[in-house]
């Protein structure tokens, strides 16, 4: 398949980064005290108390802005209870304010370095911000307080295979697989990767085991699909989908992996309607405006997909591929100086990242042929 943009994610999977960090900290949002000793003799009527019972209940009621508000005058009270920086740290992660959690975790740190849990929450940041050197530093600092924390194993499995490191991912893998056999994201993790490498039938093995651990993962089921796509079986991929879509109805990711594994078998119409369906259930899902917009430039429809990369960079504007795509479909459309406005965008934000690569270049080099 012929990729228009000069660089496209290797990887085709919608894998999260395993765990959220408010899954493995609940518990840091209940009331706590810095001194474990004094924890149950603590006045339930004193200030902090009630003020940490009180973020607790209008976080879990969705209040998440009163929360951190509440969560900050607490901090206020007791500066060395670490629980209540971590707990401003999964609340400002919820709303995707990702730089805030990073420092309300490093802050959480600093009071309890060799808490396994908080590197890993670090770490979980820093990978959503793109920093994935620092995230996988992060997860070897939970790993060596916590060798037998899954989230922050496979975590730094999937940052490797987002390098390309597929062999360093799969060895982690199939760690957390001996060390918690029970553990279906193992055995999925080590079937995408094995996909990725093009050996889709050692992948069936894999994915198979993690569809009996966990029977209603819907997201398992694609990958089984994508498996036998990459064998030519499309009758046996859509059957997988289909179970997917069963399994979990209303769930836009199972759409949008869909579509992202159609669009790599090159079933451009299917991957389209898969991508219309994702977008029904969650109507500013990003990922699939982009997907959209990648199909219709391939199909050489470059006005619709200039409207679908303007939507995409709507929802994720810090993004320097959606700025370098549109500048690609403006530059089909004759648009030159638009082009240029928006590789101007992308030239920006790449100049703010510790490793742009050649992309810079890439961008000067079509600046420059804009302008003759």
């Amino acid at each position: 398949m012929q990729k228009h943009a000069l660089w496209i994610s290797g990887s085709i999977f919608v894998v999260a980064l395993t765990g959220s960090p408010g899954l493995a900290q609940q518990r840091l949002l209940e009331p706590s005290s810095a001194n474990a000793a004094n924890l149950s003799k603590a006045n339930t009527n004193d200030p902090l108390t009630q003020m940490l019972r009180e973020g607790r209940r209008l976080a879990n009621s969705g209040n998440v802005p009163g929360a951190l508000a509440v969560y900050r005058q607490a901090a206020d009270l007791d500066k060395a209870n670490p629980k209540i920086f971590a707990g401003m740290g999964f609340l400002y992660a919820s709303q995707g304010n990702y730089d805030a959690a990073l420092g309300a975790y490093q802050q959480a740190i600093a009071l309890d370095p060799k808490n396994a849990d908080f590197h890993y929450a670090l770490g979980f940041n820093l990978a959503s911000l793109g920093r994935n050197d620092e995230a996988l530093s992060a997860y070897r600092q939970a790993i060596l307080f916590n060798p037998r924390h899954a989230n922050a194993n496979l975590s730094m499995g999937v940052i490797l295979a987002r390098q390309g490191r597929y062999d360093e991912a799969m060895n982690i893998y199939r760690r957390v697989i001996t060390l918690a056999p029970n553990n279906y994201k193992g055995f999925e993790l080590l079937g995408t990767s094995l996909i990725q490498l093009k050996r889709p039938q050692e992948a069936f093995t894999a994915l198979q085991q993690a569809a009996r651990i966990a029977p209603k993962q819907g997201m398992v089921r694609v990958h089984i699909g994508t498996a036998w796509l990459q064998l030519n079986n499309f009758e046996k991929a859509i059957a997988s989908f289909n179970k997917a879509v069963q399994l979990e109805p209303q769930n836009p990711s199972i759409q949008l992996q869909m579509g992202k594994s159609l669009q790599a078998a090159q079933r451009y119409d299917e991957a389209m309607r898969a991508y219309q369906r994702a977008i029904a259930l969650r109507p500013n899902l990003s990922e699939a405006q982009e997907g959209l917009g990648d199909i219709f430039f391939e199909q050489r429809n470059y006005l619709t997909a200039t409207s679908f990369y303007r939507q995409y960079i709507a929802s994720v504007p810090n993004d320097p591929d959606g700025h370098y795509k549109l500048a690609k479909a403006l530059k089909e459309s004759g648009r030159k100086q638009e082009a240029v406005y928006a590789l101007d965008q992308a030239r920006n934000l790449l100049r703010s990242q510790s490793d742009p690569g050649d992309r810079l270049r890439d961008i000067d080099t079509l600046i420059k042929e804009l302008r003759k």
